[in-house]
């Protein structure tokens, strides 16, 4: 069995009463005017492969669906709350998704949508997964710098610069790192505020290691190393049991765009 994903991005303008689909679908279709709303879905379904393709399904397909029974679902919701001032919150949001899904299976009768996660704006996320509808995964991204030196003291000098390279050089190096946290919330009937949630992370995590030099101010460092590895476990055990009405799912720590970890129990 294959999973494949697909994204579409699209535009919608909150007041405009024709919506152009414009030619563009990299950047997003419908196209937008002016200032609108850039939202972008992605969609997983799960199938057996067409061994006379070698898909699992057109992607084209994919994007035809959306454009067909998705976009419309957001434009209609968005554009009739924006008319009456109505705040659309991550429950609505879900609600909105879930049908999606509905719709999508229907246009896509012969796959499962196993995962619908919509990029909210390019740091943040709502997913469900249709099989529990009891919950919806939210995610964020957070940056911070600080320095570190990987080095293990039961080497020789010469076996660390060996194994560790520049990354063991005595006066350290730095990252602009990038922390995703992901949690899993009840769907309805719990306030969700994202400010809430960022203050939790700020105040048990972030303060704790931005512009800090690892290997010295965190005592959790002061015999382990300060791997990507470690430091995803480590905002793990600090983000852990601290978010009201929510669970944590996984947490990513990018140590550069080429590496990063993902940690999850």
């Amino acid at each position: 069995m294959y999973r494949l994903s697909r994204e579409v991005r699209f535009s919608v303008s909150p007041f405009q009463e024709e919506i152009s689909d414009g030619y563009n679908a990299y950047a997003s279709r419908p196209c937008g005017e002016g200032l609108c709303l850039f939202l972008a879905l992605w969609v997983e379904v799960t199938g057996p492969l067409n061994p006379e393709t070698g898909f699992v399904i057109n992607v084209i397909e994919i994007d035809k669906a959306v454009h067909k029974v998705v976009v419309p679902l957001f434009i209609e919701t968005i554009q009739s709350s924006y008319t009456y001032l109505k705040p659309i919150g991550l429950e609505e949001v879900n609600q909105i998704l879930h049908q999606a899904h509905a719709a999508l299976e229907t246009y896509l009768h012969e796959l499962q949508i196993s995962s619908l996660k919509l990029r909210l704006n390019p740091f943040r996320t709502l997913q469900i997964i249709p099989e529990d509808p009891s919950v919806m995964f939210f995610s964020e991204k957070f940056e911070f710098a600080a320095t570190h030196k990987l080095w293990n003291d039961k080497y020789s000098k010469d076996k660390n610069l060996e194994f560790f390279g520049k990354c063991a050089n005595p006066a350290g190096h730095g990252h602009n790192y990038i922390l995703e946290v992901k949690v899993c919330c009840p769907a309805q009937g719990h306030e969700w505020s994202i400010a809430s949630f960022q203050r939790v992370v700020n105040e048990e995590f972030m303060n704790l290691v931005d512009h800090k030099n690892l290997n010295v101010d965190l005592t959790e460092f002061l015999e382990t190393i300060p791997s990507v590895e470690n430091l995803a476990a480590f905002a793990w055990r600090c983000l852990e049991g601290k978010f009201p009405n929510a669970s944590l799912e996984e947490i990513t720590i990018w140590e550069t765009d080429k590496t990063f970890c993902t940690y999850r129990k």
